[in-house]
């Protein structure tokens, strides 16, 4: 009988090992230090981002050539799912910048567009996406921003809500539609510095993830050249639909993390704390919570990282993805809650982190499509099936 050469998801190159570790080692050291002041502050320390950069995790499948690791999407998987184990916010900054900005223009971009915007994304500025608006946040090619020709320049006008990593960011891409009569088939994407006039109207104040920013942007008479669309007039839809299927497997390595970093802090806990002469962790039904966690946890972890091979190799994600996102943020909630409950009254107080977990995890069945979202396309291709 031949030996098998089929690999389980649990299999790794010798570099995504390597990766994993070195995230590992400055989640742990440097990250979590400032996990609790950030989050009281609701800012990100500009050392923190600084340090993504200095490790190479804001290129990481951008080309050697253009500054980046070029290594692969489940690299930038792994990162994003380490850095969430010990910070959700700093992992969302991590992911939105590498696996929606940086792969917009290693998509799309033209050669001249990638040599003079990728360097800069991996060495030093923090990228953001501006797709959704008060008005279209599910319903996205609803927008409402509006770009008019100008010569060799376009000019826009309109706003941006909920934009992920803006008030930091000094490279944006932004989608407007350039012909409203097309509908959708006019939405454009852009690239712009917030030197162009970039206006921030509003950092929100959130629940969780307190120290990703998100702000409203206003756009009013923004001026930008005719060589900065990717990929085409009226192409943008096209762009913003297959990026956010890439995006939610980022999604899911998040929540992934999150819950994982709050079944880590929280488990141990359990084990010291003594009630009526054991260990809280050894009575039959914690221990049964325990073990049914760790099970949602791995099964999440399974459909992340199978979606994200099955993108590696060419093969059809979107489901797959889908069905990541959705259930690891579903598990995100879950877990990060019966966390606190583990651990009593000190899991409901802000010292020990883990009810920020809970907080954190709220974000994960909304942003990058809501969980109904993701039912409705699962939904569809089941449909598709057996129909």
């Amino acid at each position: 009988m031949e030996s098998s050469t089929l690999n389980s998801l649990d299999t790794f190159t010798e570099e995504e090992d390597m990766l994993r570790e070195s995230v590992r080692r400055f989640a742990t050291d440097v990250v979590a230090p400032k996990v609790r002041e950030m989050d009281e502050k609701e800012r990100m320390d500009p050392d923190i981002i600084q340090g993504l950069f200095e490790q190479g995790l804001m290129g990481i499948e951008t080309s050697i050539e253009h500054g980046g690791a070029g290594s692969s999407f489940t690299s930038a998987i792994i990162a994003i799912e380490e850095l969430a184990k010990v910070d959700p916010s700093v992992s969302v900054v991590c992911d939105v910048h590498n696996t929606l900005v940086n792969t917009i223009l290693r998509k799309y971009g033209t050669k001249e567009q990638q040599d003079k915007w990728l360097p800069q994304l991996s060495e030093s500025k923090l990228g953001s996406f501006c797709l959704s608006e008060p008005a279209s946040g599910s319903d996205a090619f609803a927008l409402q921003t509006r770009a008019a020709k100008d010569g060799n320049h376009w000019i826009i006008n309109g706003s941006k809500m909920w934009i992920t990593n803006s008030y930091e960011a000094e490279i944006f891409l932004i989608f407007a539609n350039v012909d409203p009569s097309k509908g959708y088939k006019g939405i454009t994407c852009f690239i712009a510095t917030k030197d162009m006039g970039i206006q921030i109207a509003k950092k929100e104040e959130k629940l969780g993830i307190r120290a990703s920013s998100t702000c409203t942007l206003n756009f009013d008479d923004l001026r930008i050249p005719d060589e900065n669309i990717i990929g085409g007039e009226g192409k943008g839809y096209k762009i913003a639909i297959e990026i956010l299927n890439e995006g939610r497997i980022g999604i899911a390595a998040q929540m992934l993390g999150l819950a994982q970093g709050a079944f880590d802090k929280a488990v141990p806990y359990t084990y010291t704390r003594k009630q009526f002469g054991q260990p809280v962790g050894t009575f039959q039904g914690m221990a049964f919570q325990i073990a049914q966690a760790a099970v949602e946890i791995e099964s999440a972890r399974l459909l992340t990282y199978n979606a994200a091979r099955r993108k590696e190799e060419g093969k059809s994600f979107t489901k797959e993805a889908a069905m990541a996102k959705y259930w690891a943020s579903v598990i995100a909630q879950r877990v990060s809650g019966q966390a606190i409950e583990w651990a009593g009254g000190v899991g409901f107080t802000r010292e020990t982190g883990i009810e920020k977990y809970w907080r954190d995890s709220k974000i994960g069945a909304i942003y990058e499509g809501t969980s109904n979202i993701q039912l409705q396309t699962i939904a569809k291709f089941i449909q598709k099936e057996y129909s």
